[in-house]
């Protein structure tokens, strides 16, 4: 399937991206990555573009030649950072997709996988892939979830005016792994969590009570999931999650149980804990063939101890659109 093909990741440096582009070259492609990462944190065997996606003509150039577009990029951060710079996620966010699907298309690329997001759903225990236009983004995803909700109409405007039905969605549930973003500004629980934990905070104050269930799934699976979904999910939108709920209490009782020096954990229960509940259903998913492979303990031991040994990297070598002046 991917042998030989000369294929696009855009966002190729990230969380996702870093191993499925390791993947895709496992499996004898030739990978272009586009990134505004730091060099360094592209896989050697893979060409590197550092362009700026928000220009039209860099989508132009970066899709010249390929035969597949992975298209990862975005901005991640917390809600928290989500509510303060809305503008930093939803501009950005929404010109990636507009651009590189216009210039995949403009390219005549054969297969193009679009990265939706868990954001696009209202408010549910259980999300179905076909109950999003039947409900508006939660408030606390509506910049991130209708920027992604309008690429994925810009996806069935282009099947039905050009009959371009080569488009995979993929909507990831709460992904974390390597590779993640670590800032203490605006990281996602778990690498806030575990950042912080490994730091050597003590006692480790946590939001919440850590009743509330999510539905996290390694980056390394969503990777495995993307491939599947290209080669058997065009025309298709797809939840990529575990479809089990673990509450924040078990992650944090993961990361403390998985170091030497144990801290102390103080829940902070003036502080909001989120909904109450949030799984995806992945029936569509495993009936493609698809299941995730890492369990919740390993992955997070996973990125704790890849953590250890890359902290430094982790936020220096990232690019961090919240503090820049603009995009370079």
């Amino acid at each position: 399937m991917y042998k030989g093909k000369k294929i696009l990741v855009t966002g190729g440096t990230g969380l996702i991206g870093r191993p499925l582009v390791e993947m895709l070259i496992d499996q004898g492609a030739n990978v272009r990555v586009v990134s505004l990462d730091d060099p360094s944190r592209a896989h050697p065997k893979a060409e590197f573009m550092r362009l700026n996606l928000m220009d039209f003509s860099n989508c132009l150039k970066a899709c010249h030649g390929m035969d597949f577009v992975f298209h990862l990029v975005g901005i991640k951060g917390s809600p928290a950072m989500t509510a303060k710079k809305p503008a930093s996620f939803f501009v950005p966010t929404i010109s990636f997709n507009i651009n590189m699907m216009e210039a995949a298309r403009q390219k005549s690329v054969q297969r193009y996988l679009f990265t939706s997001s868990i954001g696009v759903y209202a408010p549910a225990e259980t999300f179905y892939e076909d109950d999003v236009w039947k409900s508006f983004p939660s408030n606390n995803d509506k910049f991130a979830g209708w920027a992604k909700r309008m690429g994925e109409l810009q996806a069935e405007a282009y099947k039905i005016e050009y009959g371009w039905d080569q488009v995979a969605i993929v909507r990831p549930a709460n992904v974390y792994g390597p590779y993640d973003n670590f800032d203490p500004n605006n990281a996602m629980v778990i690498p806030s969590l575990i950042r912080r934990a490994c730091d050597g905070e003590n006692p480790l104050s946590v939001w919440g009570d850590g009743s509330a269930i999510r539905d996290f799934i390694h980056a390394k699976d969503v990777a495995r999931g993307m491939l599947c979904a290209m080669d058997k999910g065009l025309g298709q939108v797809i939840n990529l999650g575990s479809g089990i709920g673990v509450s924040i209490k078990e992650i944090v009782d993961i990361i403390v149980r998985n170091m030497k020096d144990k801290p102390q954990v103080i829940w902070d229960t003036t502080k909001p804990s989120g909904d109450k509940k949030r799984l995806m259903d992945v029936s569509r998913a495993k009936g493609l063939g698809f299941e995730p492979e890492i369990n919740i303990e390993e992955g997070i031991r996973d990125v704790m101890q890849w953590y250890g040994q890359h902290k430094d990297a982790a936020i220096t070598k990232r690019y961090n659109v919240f503090n820049e002046e603009k995009f370079v």
